[in-house]
């Protein structure tokens, strides 16, 4: 999936073709700027033909002479094959992804888990939605589904390009699998959750030829202001011929038609689709799968984002940093209780109690051990066993509220020294575990979370860019505070549940603001489908994927803020081809309404600043720019203009300077230098 050219010599060559097909004045409708210069190069083709017939004629009249129509023709169908190229070119990669995905939709057979327990080898392309099948090591997926028993390592290279495997197992949120993987250890039982031609590949092989792309809400309001300047330009052009009459001045009809070409903003027509289909394989080549292009652009439109603090904000492993005793319990017995709870936590915050605490808890003599594991409904865990003396010993570790209760019930005081310490690792930004034996409480242990590096830079960035930032998390208010601030998040969401999540979205949205999220569990769906961006992990849960308009392939948290940059760039690129555009106009009109009158009006002369040869040349120099400026600028049309994290006003203020400006000064320089080749050949 990703790219180092901008596009290849089989590319070019199916675009090339592709810009024949879509002269079709059907396809053309869709691009009405586009389609009133074909029209108009139409009727040049006509009125070339009756000049032809009439070549011999010393008086052409309006018709003009055969040579000069004839080049007006070519460089008008030429325009319109450069903005057909445009698009067909950014079509072409589109298809060239698609081509690589189509390759891992390949027809694989399939383990089906009867009813009985007994197995069916079938084709994939048999499997319907609620079968069930078996995969183990060294197969292929062959449809997409759910994890209902298991867990195996998997190949998802052909889909997110990266070659590192990723683990996928049954229950939480890590247990989506894609067609066209392939399972590298381990067993697995799959339960298929689409149906056929709706799979994730299918979709994505849609999207990126572009089958599915319509139009955004931006790029049509522009389009209509587009419609309006050609609409205001006919009735110009027409106008002009009322004028032309009343000074006696014999305008050919070409040099009305390369006006009204000229004048009309053909150069964003020409690349309007071009840049809108660009910005959805730009969301692609950063794994990042766009259901709509309206989704890619409403990213650049984004004023709030929502972040989980574990895995994006922080790097998600907390860490056991310190032992805090309490009611004079010794250092090293709390310490040795905090290993016994954790013997078999295989979280990583288990593990690192152990670490920290230096001991191997295999040395320690329990007689029948029976170990809690953590729920979310008690907050905590540990282990019940008898002591060498034959006393029944139960240990908890657990979340401060969880464990107070635990200890009140049983008639114990909870010592004020530990609620201390639990509010100054809070404050600090850590997590507090309280440490209980037989319902009296020991002390406590400090987990701390490690804030990811650059993290701060980047919400700087999103700040500039007029982004709020917020973080979403489990953590008490206090520790909540502590990482926001030293994070520089906007405002933070403390002991998150999925309601909130979505009130605080539906609390942005009546403000007026569009809100992006990003998640990868079936309680995260709600809130994601409310979500104007609503972006989920691959690995996460059908629900996650379906409610979402955007899949993350790479399973990356912090990927929202790059695709915010990719919508800003999308938008940054059509506003300044847009400047350049209509700035354009500016040079094109010293050039032609000179031309059209110096004969019959030798005061003109003055507005013909770039002292062009001839009314011929001047007209054909405007026009072949014109035509020219199209294929120029295809490139940053498809790379985008160089993002920069700024503000609404500097970057106004930038695109006026560089493509405003600039677009007024290379017309100017290119025509002149278009005249003086045709005089040089003339």
């Amino acid at each position: 999936m990703k790219e180092t050219a901008m596009f290849t010599r089989d590319q070019l060559k199916e675009a090339m073709k592709e810009a024949v097909i879509k002269f079709h004045p059907f396809k053309m409708l869709s691009n009405p700027v586009m389609f009133t210069v074909e029209v108009g190069s139409m009727i040049m083709l006509i009125i070339t033909l009756l000049s032809g017939i009439s070549a011999h004629k010393a008086d052409v009249g309006i018709l003009g002479p055969f040579g000069f129509n004839l080049a007006v023709t070519i460089i008008l169908i030429a325009t319109v094959y450069f903005a057909n190229f445009a698009e067909a070119i950014a079509e072409a990669k589109g298809k060239a992804q698609a081509n690589s995905l189509r390759q891992s939709r390949e027809d694989t057979p399939a383990k089906v888990l009867n009813k009985d327990g007994s197995i069916t080898i079938t084709s994939s392309a048999l499997l319907k939605k609620g079968d069930v099948f078996v995969c183990s090591a060294g197969d292929p997926i062959p449809m997409d589904g759910e994890i209902i028993e298991g867990l195996a390592t998997v190949d998802e290279s052909a889909i997110t390009g990266e070659s590192a495997p990723v683990i996928r197992q049954s229950g939480g949120d890590k247990s989506s699998v894609t067609g066209g993987t392939k399972v590298l250890s381990d067993k697995i039982k799959v339960l298929v959750t689409v149906v056929q031609g709706q799979t994730f590949l299918d979709k994505m092989i849609a999207l990126v030829e572009g089958a599915d792309r319509k139009k955004t809400p931006n790029e049509i309001a522009l389009l209509i202001l587009l419609s309006g300047f050609t609409i205001m330009f006919i009735l110009v052009t027409l106008t002009l011929y009322f004028f032309a009459s009343y000074a006696h001045t014999n305008i050919y009809i070409a040099s009305y038609l390369a006006l009204f070409v000229c004048l009309i903003p053909t150069t964003i027509g020409g690349l309007l689709s071009a840049i809108g289909i660009a910005g959805m394989n730009r969301a692609l080549k950063s794994n990042v799968i766009a259901k709509s292009g309206k989704a890619v652009e409403t990213t650049g439109d984004v004023d709030t984002i929502l972040l989980d603090k574990t895995g994006t904000i922080t790097i998600g492993n907390r860490k056991a940093t310190n032992f805090y005793p309490v009611n004079n319990v010794d250092k090293d017995y709390l310490v040795r209780r905090s290993v016994l709870s954790s013997m078999i936590d295989d979280t990583p915050e288990g593990k690192s109690i152990i670490e920290l605490s230096g001991m191997d808890p295999l040395t320690f003599k329990v007689d029948n051990p029976r170990f809690i594991k953590f729920t979310a409904e008690s907050k905590s865990s540990g282990v019940d066993y008898t002591d060498a003396d034959g006393k029944q010993i139960s240990i908890r570790k657990g979340a401060f509220d969880a464990m107070r209760k635990i200890c009140m019930l049983a008639g114990n005081d909870f010592p004020p020294k530990l609620e201390e310490y639990v509010n100054l690792i809070a404050s600090n930004g850590g997590t507090p575990l309280v440490v209980a034996e037989n319902q009296k409480a020991l002390g406590v242990i400090e987990l701390q979370d490690i804030i990811k590096p650059g993290i701060q830079d980047r919400f700087l960035r999103l700040r500039n860019m007029g982004v709020r930032t917020v973080m979403v998390t489990g953590d008490n208010p206090l520790t909540a505070k502590y990482i926001a601030t030293k994070a520089g998040v906007d405002d933070y969401i403390a002991e998150a549940k999925p309601e909130d999540k979505l009130a605080y979205i539906k609390k942005e949205q009546m403000g007026g603001k569009l809100v992006a999220m990003m998640g990868d569990g079936t309680n995260d769906a709600p809130a994601l489908a409310q979500a104007d961006i609503g972006v989920a992990m691959n690995n996460g849960t059908q629900a996650a994927k379906e409610a979402a308009n955007m899949v993350d392939l790479d399973n990356d948290p912090t990927k929202l803020i790059e695709i915010i940059e990719v919508g800003k760039q999308l938008l940054m690129t059509r506003g300044a081809l847009t400047t350049f555009s209509i700035s354009n106009d500016v040079a094109k009109y010293f050039a032609i309404v000179p031309a059209l009158f110096l004969a019959t009006v030798p005061s003109l002369a003055t507005l013909n600043i770039m002292h062009l040869h001839s009314a011929s040349t001047a007209i054909l120099s405007a026009v072949i720019f014109n035509a020219l400026i199209i294929p120029a600028l295809i490139p940053l049309a498809l790379k985008g203009v160089t993002y920069r994290p700024i503000g609404a006003v500097e970057l106004l203020r930038r695109n006026f300077l560089i493509y405003g400006i600039g677009g007024i000064i290379v017309p100017f320089i290119g025509i002149k230098l278009i005249d003086m080749i045709l005089t040089y050949f003339i």
